[in-house]
């Protein structure tokens, strides 16, 4: 009774800031009211564990958590295209080098025959919460360093170099197998309080609370990591906000609808540029931290322009651009249709088959095709977005 209890509170969280994030804004609650929603949460769990398979349950929050990453990177390319105007199509090279970091600083060194089949250029074996910050901070970082050339070119000129530059993070994760094991998958990268799934739980708990955690079992923990992925869009979605709303997110959009009367006011445009730039990828460096934790084990082809760049630009475009719930609307949308897909090219198999053999083996092409469909749709019938932008910029956070 107690591991659907435990479990039932770590769904309540998650359920509850979806119900608030729909509802608070309606019944105008205020920031306050995502702790009422809480034990509605909490009841929505008991019964989703009640009612709903195991196994179909675990999928459910594996999807969840993987569409709450890519939240997280959408609100990244937000701050970059739909507040300031940058084209930046190298989100993966942000998203590489924040996963890489943070699994790097989290991991310890390899030792003994291990080290002959593992090569890093370090391993700290520092928590998960500051190996996901060092991922931003080096993402952050390495924005700057690329910004000081990058950010002198214009629209798609920027597109073209950002993701020439992602491409050669690519391949320096690729080539270099001192750096992260190379070609090679980098293993092993330690999950936050997985101890507490295991048995006996944490040697650190009294025993009394080990007891009670002792129904749970390793196939739980994305219940805790879902709780944990969530706060972090939470967190940074709130940050975003308060941002954008004062008055240098106002700068920021008054660059991106005319630079040139913006800069007659006195304001520095490269300086905004940069700090914009900076900002975008130290959230996309969190969200490849996050990515790696869950993964546990990465490599460089995870972070292909398509995978890791074109697909998040479609939930932003989807969602609303200059709009942050939009942007986590079109993420957990796109990701949708990016995994039904999967369904729908095992069912239509046979009929491929019949018409010829070798269809079948190019079936997964077809999630490519349904997300350029999405896009063409989008931009012919709805360029705003579901949402679309906000107008009234400067009010409070509800």
């Amino acid at each position: 009774m107690s591991g659907i209890l435990i479990k039932a509170g770590l769904l309540g969280v998650p359920l509850g800031i979806l119900i608030g994030s729909l509802l608070i804004p309606r019944l105008r609650l205020g920031r306050w009211g995502y702790f009422l929603m809480l034990p509605l949460g909490f009841g929505l769990g008991v019964l989703l564990l009640r009612l709903v398979p195991s196994g179909i349950l675990s999928y459910v929050v594996s999807f969840l958590i993987m569409a709450s990453i890519f939240s997280v990177l959408t609100l990244g390319i937000n701050i970059h295209w739909g507040y300031t105007g940058l084209f930046n199509i190298g989100i993966a090279g942000f998203f590489a080098i924040g996963a890489f970091t943070s699994a790097l600083i989290t991991l310890a060194m390899p030792v003994g025959s291990a080290a002959i089949y593992t090569k890093q250029a370090f391993g700290l074996g520092l928590p998960f919460l500051v190996g996901v910050l060092g991922g931003g901070v080096v993402s952050g970082i390495i924005a700057f360093l690329i910004g000081v050339p990058v950010l002198k070119l214009r629209e798609d000129y920027l597109a073209i170099a950002t993701i020439g530059i992602a491409e050669i993070i690519r391949l320096i994760f690729q080539s270099e197998r001192w750096l992260a094991n190379g070609p090679q998958p980098l293993r092993g990268i330690p999950r936050p309080l997985y101890c507490l799934f295991q048995q006996p739980p944490c040697s650190w708990l009294p025993q009394s609370v080990q007891g009670w955690l002792e129904p749970l079992k390793p196939i739980d923990y994305n219940y805790l990591y879902l709780v944990i992925v969530v706060l972090f869009v939470v967190f940074i979605y709130l940050a975003i906000e308060r941002a954008i709303r004062s008055p240098w997110g106002r700068v920021l959009r008054a660059i991106r609808e005319d630079e040139t009367s913006t800069a007659m006011t006195g304001k520095n445009i490269f300086s905004y540029r940069m700090q914009s730039l900076v900002l975008g990828a130290v959230i996309m460096g969190i969200g490849g931290g996050l990515y790696a934790h869950f993964m546990v084990s990465i490599d460089y082809a995870h972070f292909t322009p398509l995978y890791s760049t074109f697909i998040i630009w479609v939930m932003l475009m989807l969602g609303g651009s200059g709009n942050n719930r939009g942007a986590i609307l079109g993420a957990f949308l796109i990701w949708a249709v990016w995994v039904g897909s999967t369904f729908l090219t095992d069912a239509i198999k046979p009929i491929l088959e019949a018409i010829d053999p070798k269809l079948p083996a190019r079936s997964p092409y077809i999630r490519y095709l349904l997300i350029a469909v999405i896009l063409e749709v989008i931009l012919l019938f709805r360029p705003q977005g579901i949402w679309g932008e906000e107008k009234k910029v400067s009010r409070l956070i509800e």
